[in-house]
């Protein structure tokens, strides 16, 4: 388990509410478009970050984290565990205060280093199954 119950609490609760989530389209079969509704049920703002960087639940998409002119709470990586390395090192350049890697990704060196930068990270998990669960 990436990620104690404190750390999930806080992520979901106090960390802010403004979510980069990484790999979100417009394709409703995906799963982080589901997510990405459940998030905004729970009042998060979600941002697109996706290379077609196009707008998803009336949000404007951006190709990278870098890319979005605004700071940024959160970032939630729905890609394949070898891409979501550097997806992580950019939300600590971003200045991001955590990541969180959806269910099924993995990368344990990306989270030593995301930790050790400082930032809260939950691995192999998903915030649309831990947020109601909260309640």
């Amino acid at each position: 388990m990436y990620g104690d119950e404190a750390t999930v609490r806080k992520i979901l609760t106090e960390s802010g509410d403004t979510w980069a989530v990484v790999g979100l389209s417009n394709n409703r079969q995906r799963a982080a478009y589901g997510v990405a509704e459940v998030l905004r049920r729970f009042g998060k703002r979600v941002v697109p970050v996706h290379p077609k960087a196009e707008p998803v639940h009336g949000e404007q998409g951006y190709a990278s984290l870098a890319d979005i002119p605004f700071d940024v709470d959160v970032v939630d990586v729905f890609v394949n565990s070898d891409l979501a390395g550097p997806v992580a090192d950019e939300a600590v350049a971003k200045g991001a205060k955590a990541v969180w890697f959806q269910l099924g990704v993995v990368d344990e060196a990306a989270y030593e280093r995301t930790r050790a930068a400082g930032l809260d990270m939950v691995m192999d998990r998903c915030p649309a199954i831990e947020l109601p669960a909260l309640r």
